[in-house]
């Protein structure tokens, strides 16, 4: 079974997140969700900015990286849209990553938003609806491509669903989808059960 790492979005770890992660573990995963935001619960995506504005990135990084940094090697790194930024960054930055799930966000692996080459034999699936105007309109959608086509269909999954959700994956936001969100889980649940 797998131990993994799943990053909140910008409205923290909300109890829709729990649930998902309830839903990885239901698999017989092993899943931690840390709170990079200390409990706070951002009304909207804005006021989730200015948060991590008034935080500021420095802290936020060394958060994650002390999230992760007593767990094992082997970990998934997973992420669902903000959180999918820093659950890549240690995917494609910590030594002995086992996988990826990028939920709802992806950053390009070449140029300027870059954080770098991605690792050999790291396997990654993204997951985002296509025409959620963040995901499928600011880029998202095009680095996934790119990136499935720099690691190879072998490795590297891209799923997208019809809709113009962002954060269709959590359940207490209205932008929740239930059927989108059952696949989003199964194709993990199989992702992570090859993984072994």
């Amino acid at each position: 079974m797998a131990e993994v790492v799943l990053f909140h979005h910008l409205r923290g770890l909300t109890d829709g997140v729990r649930e998902f992660a309830e839903r990885l573990r239901d698999g017989g995963h092993t899943v931690h969700t840390p709170d990079l935001f200390d409990g706070a619960r951002p009304a909207t995506l804005e006021e989730g900015l200015a948060l991590t504005k008034s935080i500021g990135g420095e802290v936020i990084r060394e958060r994650a990286d002390r999230a992760v940094a007593d767990l094992p090697d082997g970990l998934v790194h997973a992420g669902i849209s903000w959180g999918a930024a820093t659950a890549q960054r240690l995917a494609q930055t910590r030594p002995g990553v086992r996988g990826a799930l990028l939920y709802e966000s992806c950053l390009p692996v070449t140029g300027e938003w870059a954080v770098g080459p991605w690792p050999a034999g790291v396997p990654v699936q993204v997951h985002g609806m296509d025409a959620d105007p963040f995901f499928a309109l600011e880029g998202d959608l095009d680095a996934a491509r790119e990136l499935v086509g720099i690691v190879g269909l072998d490795l590297a999954e891209l799923f997208v669903y019809p809709g113009d959700r962002h954060l269709f994956t959590d359940s207490v936001l209205p932008s929740y989808d239930a059927d989108a969100t059952a696949l989003v889980v199964r194709r993990s649940l199989e992702f992570l059960d090859r993984l072994g």
